[in-house]
């Protein structure tokens, strides 16, 4: 039986914007060192993370630019209430 290797960091950034687009955005996406550097720039911006593999391994099938897949809209609804909760517990303030 072989070593199974560890998996690769990875990451998928949306933006919202319901004035611009009527669904999220797949706005950066990555693994490795990439994705390192994509949670740095979102912790250096207070921009809220979380973690969820099942929801990062299908959105990274999304191509950058793309809305996401109705499919997902449940999904990403509740992240997107937990990260409004999130805002309003801390006062308005981005969480990192």
């Amino acid at each position: 039986m072989s070593a199974s290797k560890p998996p690769r960091p990875a990451v998928v950034a949306l933006r919202y914007d319901r004035e611009r687009s009527p669904a999220p955005t797949v706005v950066a996406k990555g693994s490795d060192e990439l994705a390192q550097r994509i949670l740095a720039i979102a912790r250096e911006n207070g921009v809220p993370v979380r973690e969820d593999a099942d929801l990062l391994r299908l959105l990274a099938a999304c191509e950058l630019g793309d809305e996401i897949p109705t499919e997902l809209f449940s999904a990403v609804a509740g992240l997107l209430a937990y990260l409004y909760e999130l805002n309003g517990e801390l006062g308005g303030k981005r969480a990192a």
